[in-house]
C-alpha cells in the first residue's frame, strides 16, 4: 500500500468517530485502531468498588500501611536456575536424588536436572560445601534465576 494512502487513512480515522479501520488491498492488510477509543473502553471496563462506612477508629488502622516483612537472607551460597523448565532431583523416578540436605558437594557435582523442551540439563554446583536447603519440590516448574539450593 502506498504511504500517501496510509497517511490519508490515518487522518480519516483520527478525524472521525471510527474507533477501528481495517483495509485489505491485494495481499496487503492494514488495521488502524484509534488509541483514545481503546483508553475509553479500558476505563469503562474497570470495576467500580463501593466504599463502606467504617467507624473512626478503624480508618486509622486501614490507612496505616503494614510494615513489609524483611525477606529472609539465606546463610550460604544460592544456586539459581540457569533456565526455565521442570526441576527433577534425580535422573529417573526410582533412582536416588543427586543432592540431599546435609550432603557435601564439590564444585562441578550434579545437583539436579532441569528439563527444558524435552532436553534434560544437568545443573552442576558452582560452589563447594554442604547442602543446607533445597528450595524447590521435585517436578515443580522453575523460572530463570529462581533459587534452587543453598550451599553452606
Amino acid at each position: 500500500m502506498d504511504l500517501r494512502k496510509l497517511k490519508t487513512l490515518i487522518d480519516l480515522v483520527a478525524e472521525s468517530d471510527i474507533a477501528e479501520l481495517e483495509v485489505t488491498e491485494g495481499e496487503g492488510k492494514v488495521r488502524i485502531v484509534k488509541s483514545s477509543a481503546l483508553q475509553q473502553n479500558m476505563m469503562m471496563m474497570q470495576p467500580q468498588y463501593m466504599q463502606h462506612a467504617m467507624p473512626p477508629g478503624a480508618v486509622a488502622a486501614a490507612v496505616a500501611p503494614a510494615a513489609p516483612a524483611a525477606p529472609a537472607v539465606p546463610d550460604g551460597h544460592v544456586v539459581t536456575s540457569p533456565m526455565v523448565g521442570t526441576f527433577y532431583r534425580s535422573a529417573s523416578p526410582g533412582s536416588a536424588p543427586f543432592a540431599e540436605i546435609g550432603k557435601s558437594v564439590s564444585q562441578g557435582d550434579t545437583l539436579c536436572i532441569i528439563e527444558a523442551m524435552k532436553l534434560l540439563n544437568e545443573i552442576e554446583s558452582d560452589f563447594a560445601g554442604s547442602i543446607k536447603q533445597i528450595l524447590v519440590e521435585n517436578g515443580q516448574p522453575v523460572e530463570y534465576g529462581q533459587p534452587l539450593f543453598i550451599i553452606g
